[in-house]
Parts: C-alpha cells; sequence; structure tokens
C-alpha cells in the first residue's frame, strides 16, 4: 500500500485541489451576481406628463427604488434634482427621469404660446402630443384667408382647453412650447388674425 502511494503522481493531487478551487470560485460568482441584482437605487419618477420647458420639482415626482445595475447613472437621483430645473424633453407619466431630460432653467431655449385652433382638434391631442401648427393669413378686405402654410413643424402641446359650446362656436385653446427663435412667427401670426390650425405629427397626407 505504501508502494501505491509512493507511486501517486504529485499533479493529480494539485489537479484535483485546482478543481475544487474552481468550484469555490464558480459558486462565488454566481453569488456576487445574485447579490448585484437584489441591489437597488433610489431615483425618480414622473408623477404626471412634464413637457419641455417646464420647471421640475418634488411636487412633479416621486422617489423610486430600482434594480437597474449600471445604468442606473442615467437616471435622476433625488440628489440630483435641484431648485432651478426644467425638462428638455417630454417626460411621460411614469417614466423614470433621465438625467439628460432636466437641464437648468438658464438653459430653457423653449418657451410656451397660447393660440386657439380654429379647425378641430383630435381628442388624441393631449398633453405632450407633438404637433404641427398651420396657419392662413387673411386676405385683403376680409375676403377669406389664403392657402394655409405650416408655421410650425414642430411644437409639444403643454395643455389642452376643448371650449364645450355649440358645435358652429367650439374652437380649442392650446398652450404650445415652442423654440425661442419661432415665437416671433407665432406672434405674428396672432397679430394679422390668421386663422390657426393644429395638426398631429403624422396626421399630414
Amino acid at each position: 500500500m505504501s508502494t501505491a502511494r509512493a507511486g501517486r503522481r504529485p499533479w493529480a493531487d494539485l489537479r484535483f485541489f485546482i478543481g475544487l478551487l474552481l468550484i469555490a470560485l464558480s459558486v462565488a460568482g454566481v453569488w456576487l451576481i445574485v447579490g448585484a441584482a437584489k441591489q437597488t437605487s433610489p431615483v425618480l419618477q414622473a408623477v404626471r406628463t412634464i413637457v419641455p420647458g417646464e420647471p421640475l420639482t418634488s411636487a412633479d415626482v416621486r422617489v423610486v427604488d430600482v434594480a437597474l445595475g449600471a445604468a442606473g447613472a442615467g437616471y435622476l437621483t433625488p440628489a440630483g434634482l435641484g431648485t432651478g430645473n426644467i425638462a428638455t424633453r417630454t417626460i411621460a407619466d411614469g417614466e423614470l427621469v433621465p438625467s439628460s431630460a432636466v437641464a437648468d432653467a438658464d438653459q430653457a431655449r423653449t418657451t410656451s404660446v397660447v393660440v386657439r385652433s380654429t379647425a378641430p382638434v383630435p381628442a388624441s391631442i393631449r398633453t405632450g402630443s407633438v404637433v404641427e401648427l398651420w396657419a392662413a393669413a387673411p386676405l385683403a378686405e376680409g375676403k377669406g384667408f389664403a392657402a394655409p402654410r405650416v408655421l410650425l413643424s414642430e411644437a409639444t402641446v403643454s395643455s389642452v382647453d376643448r371650449d364645450d359650446g355649440p358645435l358652429s362656436t367650439r374652437a380649442t385653446t392650446l398652450e404650445l412650447v415652442v423654440s425661442r427663435t419661432e415665437v416671433g412667427e407665432v406672434l405674428a401670426a396672432l397679430t394679422d388674425a390668421s386663422s390657426l390650425s393644429v395638426v398631429p405629427i403624422g396626421a399630414r397626407s
């Protein structure tokens, strides 16, 4: 029996211990992965639809604990919400707030204007919808309107107020978020009493 022990190859014992070490490392790796998957971090979630240029305050969000792993760095945390923050794009109700969708108010490049659409506004248009604004300038001596043209190719709806009056007089007032560079064109159309119509993007023929 001593002869058998003496003849045992040392590298065979080493391979056995290496195998045990690999099994131990594998089990430890699985536990680390499972543990990381269970780790959550607090981020902010919108409690309503927030449109571009709108202030973002603690009343507009709630804190939720989610397991995002490395992706969590891309979302706004409670500590990251400061005073004077605004949304730079539409943040949907229930959406986790991306850090890239928030900026300081000093960086705002949008503002809002109120228009009244003379054409019926589809029920699908609501806060957060992206629309076109069409304008038809009045003809001389009040003889109708010129052919309509696209005044704004893209604007975000901040609010919608649908008139519940008689069908013949019914119109819809909308607050639109627009680029500051386009405000002049909208105000000019309002001043000359152009006929304005709001059309959802994608509804063009």
